[in-house]
Parts: C-alpha cells; structure tokens; sequence
C-alpha cells in the first residue's frame, strides 16, 4: 500500500511534528484519520504502513496508538453470552 493511499490527509504524519502531545489528542486524530480513509481500504494496512513510515520512535503517543490499534485489529471478537451466543448468525 502507497503512503498517499494511507495518510491521505497527512494527519498521521503532522500529529508526528507536534511538539508534546499525549496520547488523548493521538486518538482524537487516529479517529479523525480512520474516517478519512477511502472506502474499502484495508485499516489494518494503511496502520502498518504509517508505523513503518512514521513511527522510529516508538516512545510517541502516536505510534502505542497505532501498535494498540493493530494489536486490537488482529484479536478475534471475543463470544457473546446470553442468547445473543446461542442464536445463529
């Protein structure tokens, strides 16, 4: 996947320049981002790319909500209880 394709408006790469912001302002824009993106793009991509791209310093806010982003992406949904559990889909 291009960059371009990935950070279509470059907010991923600017909340990289921002001097001292925390983690609450990281996924206020990781929100912003994810609804930026072209339908039908592959998220869970698009955040590898930016990580690989963005993200050499692993101590930013951005890049623990990128890498929590895609730890969440790749679990399975966990089974619901109840009879939500027992009806088929």
């Amino acid at each position: 996947m291009d960059l371009k394709l990935a950070d279509p408006k470059g907010l991923l790469r600017e909340s990289y320049r921002i001097e001292g912001i925390g983690a609450v302002e990281c996924r206020s824009i990781f929100l912003d981002w994810a609804l930026s993106l072209a339908p039908g793009t592959d998220q869970t991509a698009a955040m590898r790319v930016v990580l690989t791209s963005y993200g050499a310093d692993a101590g930013h806010p951005m890049s623990q909500v990128l890498a929590e982003g895609l730890t969440r992406a790749e679990t399975p949904p966990a089974r619901r209880g109840g009879r939500a559990g027992r009806m088929s889909v």
